[in-house]
């Protein structure tokens, strides 16, 4: 088991829970992530709409490691991204820790995690 890594990921969900007042999982962080990135600020979003935000938040987080390049910007201002390469066959359980790394990475990338 990576102890420091689990240090930070425990750090991350301490500090969203204290910030939104509720427990927080990993697909709730991949859609705040969404609405970072798309940058409308909050508002009401519809399911797809929510879908396509937790899907920009998978190409953000995983486009530092190569996966995905930004394309651009729709008429609507979302974000569309290019596949740059395939992601790695993984389990569920694979799958999840990828991307609790990648989440990880991308808030002390932006600086809103310091450890």
């Amino acid at each position: 088991m990576d102890y420091e890594f689990e240090k930070k990921w425990f750090g991350l969900l301490a500090k969203l829970e204290e910030k939104f007042g509720e427990e927080i999982d990993l697909e709730a962080i991949l859609f705040l992530i969404g609405v970072q990135e798309l940058g409308f600020g909050a508002q009401k979003f519809s399911k797809d709409e929510k879908l396509n935000l937790i899907h920009i938040a998978i190409c953000s987080v995983l486009e530092p490691f190569g996966y995905y390049k930004f394309k651009e910007l729709d008429k609507e201002g979302w974000p569309h991204f290019q596949v740059i390469k395939p992601l790695p066959f993984l389990n569920d359980k694979e799958q999840k820790e990828f991307m609790r790394r990648a989440v990880v990475e991308y808030f002390q990338k932006e600086g809103l995690l310091r450890f």
